[in-house]
């Protein structure tokens, strides 16, 4: 992890440490030494990106360096670097430049998710740790790629999905932790159906649809259109193709499915013990889908080999009434922890905690532990959203292995598993 940086720094003068160190470095009962401080690159800075919860340069982790295919959007993040922490940030037009970087140890990957697995696989390989914005990937072969990537060069990765761990899960009113309590406990008996409804703000973005019959439009003369597709088909430029509305087309994502999915779905996941393994069914209800264009669906039915299922609530549920969140043969949970069962949260109070889990990134980094959203988990939780999508893009129930990672008996849907890319780009 940026050996060659740190002989230097171990080369050089206490003076030279003191001119490239910023003082809110040095010092205070969190210092850490000069040497031992990790740094980061972020690719792609117009969105999430350059937000002020990844946008940040600490004492434990300094950022060093940006990448954006877009002119406007790489000088707005060395400005905002100059501004917010007074260091003039190393910027990229070619993200392997930033990957190959001997200064950033770790990769901060905030593309669209059409590059996710191509910048992934190629970090690993670099030596760098990698941190991934949601879709993991965009397709479930390339998914099976970065897992295989990651633990072929040792490497640490993350996830950017967190509501597994911390912060209230969306709409419960309550972290995930008494909820795994009361699932492992068995009292709402087997086999359990998830229900991600409206009720629970999943469908925030779930009009993030595409638009069909896009006229061609000149490209902005500050962005490099040809490298920002770089995988996925040409399709002459349309701005709604690209930055904040990409999330509507099959080429780079998949809508609010993929977006929020993977959010809502991740926890779930592992609230059920799915960690290991994927539904053996989805199921769809929802129009046929443009070839190009996301568009809307109303059910999407994910059923486990044992019975549990996940169900995502879409157009047209909006408005109905009272859901539980999970229900089982003994009870129902529904939104602010309100549970069919007597005495609950005493119940619970008499039980064992879940199991700890290691939630710090940089403290994995540095002691080489594996992050609790890794590769692995964070594989399966976007293949959820991949299966939803396949179902989607072919309209009908599709039957999936989830030892082999491939669909049973339908070729057109293991296309979708590994889709082509444009040359040169491959994985």
């Amino acid at each position: 992890m940026g050996l060659n940086r740190r002989e230097f720094l171990k080369a050089a003068g206490a003076a030279t440490l003191f001119t490239i160190v910023p003082r809110w470095v040095l010092g205070g009962p969190k210092h850490i030494a000069p040497s031992d401080q990790l740094t980061k690159g972020i690719i792609g800075v117009g969105g999430i990106g350059r937000s002020s919860y990844h946008f940040t340069s600490d004492a434990r982790c300094r950022l060093v360096a940006v990448c954006d295919v877009d002119r406007n959007h790489l000088d707005s993040a060395v400005a905002l670097g100059q501004q917010k922490f007074g260091q003039k940030l190393q910027a990229y037009h070619n993200y392997r430049d930033l990957i190959h970087d001997p200064n950033v140890d770790i990769v901060h990957i905030a593309t669209p998710p059409h590059w996710h697995g191509i910048m992934a696989v190629e970090a690993a390989r670099a030596g760098k740790d990698i941190w991934c914005e949601k879709p993991m990937t965009r397709t479930i072969g390339e998914g099976k790629r970065v897992v295989e990537a990651v633990r072929q060069n040792g490497r640490i990765f993350r996830l950017n999905t967190w509501f597994r761990f911390k912060d209230t899960f969306y709409g419960l009113g309550t972290t995930v932790q008494p909820l795994k309590k009361l699932i492992d406990s068995g009292l709402l008996g087997w086999p359990l159906k998830v229900t991600i409804s409206g009720a629970t703000g999943f469908t925030w973005k779930f009009f993030w649809v595409g638009k069909e019959h896009l006229a061609p439009q000149p490209v902005p003369e500050a962005l490099d259109y040809d490298l920002w597709l770089g995988p996925a088909p040409y399709k002459p430029y349309n701005a709604h193709r690209t930055h904040q509305t990409f999330r509507g087309y099959w080429d780079y994502d998949g809508g609010g499915l993929t977006d929020m999915g993977q959010h809502y779905m991740d926890p779930v996941q592992y609230l059920l013990g799915k960690d290991g393994t994927s539904p053996v069914k989805i199921e769809v209800d929802a129009p046929q889908q443009h070839p190009d264009a996301v568009g809307i669906w109303r059910k999407i039915t994910y059923t486990y080999d044992d019975g549990c299922q996940i169900v995502l609530e879409g157009e047209g549920f909006e408005s109905e009434g009272k859901v539980p969140y999970i229900e089982g043969p003994e009870g129902k949970v529904y939104k602010g922890f309100e549970c069919t069962i007597p005495d609950i949260m005493n119940k619970l109070a008499e039980m064992p905690d879940p199991e700890p889990q290691n939630t710090d990134f940089l403290d994995c980094v540095r002691t080489r532990e594996r992050f609790t959203l890794d590769e692995a988990k964070g594989h399966r939780s976007s293949t959820l959203v991949n299966l939803g999508a396949c179902a989607l893009r072919l309209n009908r129930t599709l039957h999936f292995d989830p030892e082999s990672q491939l669909f049973i008996g339908d070729d057109a849907a293991n296309r979708l598993i590994d889709q082509p890319m444009r040359a040169p780009w491959k994985i």
